[in-house]
């Protein structure tokens, strides 16, 4: 399937799998698990189903059950769900307690993450994506999968078990550089290192970028940050105003190692990385406030005051502006 290619309506993942399919493809049998044991993959960069898609799918799940069992993890402490996040949900809506599953065993995190990602773009298209969903698929793409045989292997089994002819479709069978990966995608070989970048991101600070609250300029100079000054930044923008402009993510990426909520205020505040100017409070006669200042903010004032004994020096005192 090509990058752009069309998602199919309902089932996520591997829907066209039959249970027999799972049973003998998988090499990990096939159980009947509560669906309280089964919890979501960390991390999981994947938005659910809402609205009719969600409705579709709980539907078809009452009607005629969770035909195509989901793909689980073994913990010491019960499972983790690598893909079927969306029927769970819409099997515990449907009032349903269990669903068929292929455990897998003994996987590490890098192979799992290769599940999470390669059958959730089989039915999803690249350019339907958020920002931040993007990130993770070409990070593990790229970077994240050390065994290139092993995750062939791993793409192959779920091409079998979704009905496919033992490819992927998705042609990533090679390790790709930024410019194939862009060339696969429709993007530049620079913006497929920035998407990469951002997958590096705290969770709040995905969320601003997929709702577009944070630009992605300014989300690739917070990644540069570690997560607990990351952290930081995200605690002064929400108690403390701050603007996460380019222009101030540049400057407080410049102060990394040495990152404060005072330290971003002054950031913030001086709009230049700079350190704010020592400041000394001049009180007016609340009548001459509210006679020109009344309706301006505090730094148009300033700037008003100081413009005004500007042009007042140089009429009646020019030497000391000169």
């Amino acid at each position: 399937m090509k990058a752009n290619a069309p998602k199919r309506k309902i089932f996520d993942a591997v829907d066209m799998m039959t249970a027999d399919e799972a049973k003998t493809e998988s090499g990990n049998g096939l159980q009947y698990l509560p669906l309280d044991v089964v919890k979501p993959f960390h991390g999981h960069p994947f938005r659910l189903y809402d609205g009719e898609r969600l409705e579709d799918m709980v539907q078809s799940i009452r009607e005629h059950g969770v035909l195509n069992p989901v793909i689980v993890r073994k913990q010491e402490d019960g499972y983790e769900m690598l893909s079927g996040h969306n029927r769970q949900r819409a099997a515990m809506l449907a009032g349903i307690d269990k669903i068929p599953a292929i455990v897998k065993e003994n996987l590490s995190d890098e192979d799992a993450i290769v599940y999470v990602i390669e059958t959730n773009m089989i039915q999803r298209s690249f350019s339907e994506l958020l920002p931040s969903e993007k990130a993770a698929v070409l990070a593990v793409r790229y970077e994240k999968i050390s065994s290139q045989g092993k995750r062939n292997d791993i793409l192959q089994e779920i091409a079998v078990l979704n009905g496919q002819d033992g490819t992927c479709g998705h042609d990533v069978h090679k390790f790709r550089s930024r410019d194939e990966l862009g060339n696969e995608y429709g993007m530049t070989g620079r913006n497929i290192a920035r998407y990469m970048r951002v997958d590096k991101l705290i969770p709040e600070f995905k969320e601003e970028l997929d709702n577009g609250a944070l630009s992605l300029v300014a989300a690739v100079d917070l990644s540069y940050l570690s997560e607990k000054e990351q952290k930081a930044v995200a605690a002064a923008a929400s108690e403390d105003k701050v603007k996460l402009n380019p222009k101030n993510a540049a400057a407080i990426r410049a102060e990394s190692g040495n990152i404060t909520q005072k330290k971003i205020r002054e950031i913030a505040d001086s709009g230049t990385g700079q350190k704010k100017k020592e400041m000394v409070n001049i009180k007016l006669p609340a009548t001459v406030y509210q006679k020109y200042f009344a309706d301006r903010k505090a730094a148009e004032a300033a700037d008003i005051v100081e413009k005004a004994l500007e042009a007042w020096f140089r009429k009646e005192a020019p030497d000391i502006v000169q």
